[in-house]
């Protein structure tokens, strides 16, 4: 029996892979960042070849370092950036386009059209999204319509979609010599062309789109024995290894924090932010600007369902001081620098570089920073940042409490700046909640080990899954319930200042 599952996490900013035993312990890992392509304000783009690369390379590289062979992982699992899209040519594997990334604002025509008309309405009911930039369908026109040769490819069936679980899938099994073009339920939920209750493609919403059904891949459950197929690329895994595992990065969060109960939450702190309520096999519909998605879906058990709130900028807020102000060196530095003064000095920054996201939805709006005067500086700003990061969330808990009626007790954190402290314990203060870091704080990678272990019985339950989950750290709110209004007030205040700063026809 192999001892040993890997999971192949490709996020927004890097790839990387990582090696865990049965106990949900990190064996080895090996990461590598990719190119941030901008090509003009809103527009944000990957190379998907780049992806690609990146993944073999990480893999090798992790399983060098564990010194394991092929025949030493069990099975492995993908999980993903969820709603950036591919599209490329099933005869010569090569992109027709570049990916076009989940922050990308390039469709907000698209979306708003289907607002006006109704179509909106429809999308909501049967995909559990509102109209968006964010999510895949409106991607996957703008490259029919915009990338010459595309839509005729399309009808031929010889350029198909995913995203970016899908390429690698394709990748990984094959390729042009017989790659398996396939997703999960998780990630079909986030393009606005797939049914929550049939869990598969529908022809209406297809039509909004003008998308052809053929470019589409095949829905699989999250955790499926019957595999994605085998890991085939020479040199590296060599066929030996069963795909059995596909998450989206927040699902696959949401699995590695093992919230398997309904009313569990977790908030993942990444690129952007993303908190996910299980509601198990009820499907909530959200009058609160929320996302009803699919949480996961284990074999052939019944699917479970989330509310999701996703915030589109919260440690790219950070990347941004460091890469375009160059106010701090690193991400680490964030913490030291606004841990020099008390509190933001008035200062308020709300990130909306991609407009906002839950619970808001306003593609017309700007990041702004309010509040400043001569006395303020660096330091403020710092920490007027990780507190954006931290309102945000509370916004989101806001409108999950009217949907749902949960209340938490406790707030489930992963993701790279949960090892930022000071940002911890200002989100335990804003919310009035303890916050819980686990000791695996990449869960991302995780769940995703889990979900493809599940398929091949290396673990035999969701009940040890629980088993491993062991608390680092717990921060309790510190600010009185008037510090904790008074400053909610004032940031809500700085976000009406963010609204209808772009037209959006």
């Amino acid at each position: 029996m192999a001892d040993f599952v890997g999971a192949v996490d490709q996020g927004t900013t890097s790839t990387r892979f990582m090696i865990f035993d049965h106990g949900g312990n990190e064996v080895a890992r090996h990461q590598l960042e990719h190119e941030q392509i901008l090509p003009q304000a809103g527009w944000v783009e990957h190379n998907p070849v780049e992806i690609w690369e990146r993944t073999v390379s990480v893999v090798r590289t992790a399983m060098q370092k564990a010194k394991l062979q092929a025949s030493d992982l069990a099975a492995l699992g993908v999980t993903n950036q969820r709603e950036t899209a591919v599209v490329w040519d099933r005869r010569s594997g090569r992109p027709y386009y570049n990916a076009i990334v989940w922050q990308d604002t390039r469709t907000d025509r698209i979306a708003s059209a289907l607002d006006r008309d109704g179509r909106g309405d429809v999308i909501r009911r049967k995909a559990g999204l509102p109209p968006a930039t964010y999510f895949s369908g409106g991607k996957i026109q703008w490259i029919l319509d915009n990338v010459d040769g595309v839509r005729e490819a399309a009808e031929r069936g010889d350029a198909i979609f995913g995203n970016t679980d899908s390429w690698l899938l394709w990748n990984m099994t094959g390729g042009v010599e017989g790659g398996n073009h396939v997703t999960d339920v998780t990630n079909a939920s986030r393009t606005m062309l797939m049914n929550l209750e049939t869990l598969d493609w529908d022809d209406e919403l297809l039509g909004f789109f003008g998308i052809p059904r053929r470019m589409l891949p095949e829905i699989r459950p999250s955790s499926d024995p019957n595999t994605y197929g085998v890991a085939r690329w020479p040199g590296t895994l060599g066929g030996e290894v069963p795909l059995t595992g596909d998450l989206g990065d927040q699902q696959a969060a949401t699995v590695g924090q093992v919230c398997f109960n309904v009313g569990e939450a977790k908030n993942t702190y990444g690129t952007g932010n993303f908190m996910l309520l299980n509601t198990g096999t009820e499907l909530v519909r959200s009058e609160h600007g929320l996302l009803t998605t699919v949480c996961y879906k284990f074999g052939d058990q019944a699917p479970v369902y989330a509310l999701e709130g996703s915030i589109a900028v919260t440690g790219s807020a950070v990347q941004w001081l460091r890469d375009q102000l160059h106010v701090i060196n690193d991400a680490a530095q964030s913490e030291t620098l606004a841990a020099q003064v008390p509190d933001s000095g008035g200062v308020y920054f709300v990130p909306a570089f991609s407009g906002l996201f839950a619970p808001y939805w306003r593609s017309d709006a700007r990041g702004a920073i309010v509040g400043l005067s001569r006395f303020n500086t660096s330091a403020h700003l710092a920490r007027a940042t990780l507190e954006s990061i931290c309102y945000q969330t509370r916004d989101v808990v806001e409108a999950m409490a009217q949907d749902s009626g949960v209340t938490l007790d406790v707030l489930k954190v992963d993701g790279g700046i949960t090892v930022n402290n000071l940002c911890m314990q200002i989100q335990a203060d804003v919310l009035g909640v303890a916050v819980s870091r686990p000791v695996v704080a990449e869960t991302t990678a995780l769940g995703a080990a889990y979900a493809a272990g599940l398929a091949v019985g290396f673990w035999k339950s969701t009940d040890e899954l629980r088993d491993n989950w062991n608390e680092s750290q717990r921060w309790q709110p510190e600010w009185s319930a008037g510090q904790r209004e008074e400053g909610y007030g004032r940031w809500k205040k700085a976000v009406e200042r963010t609204l209808d700063w772009v037209d959006v026809d």
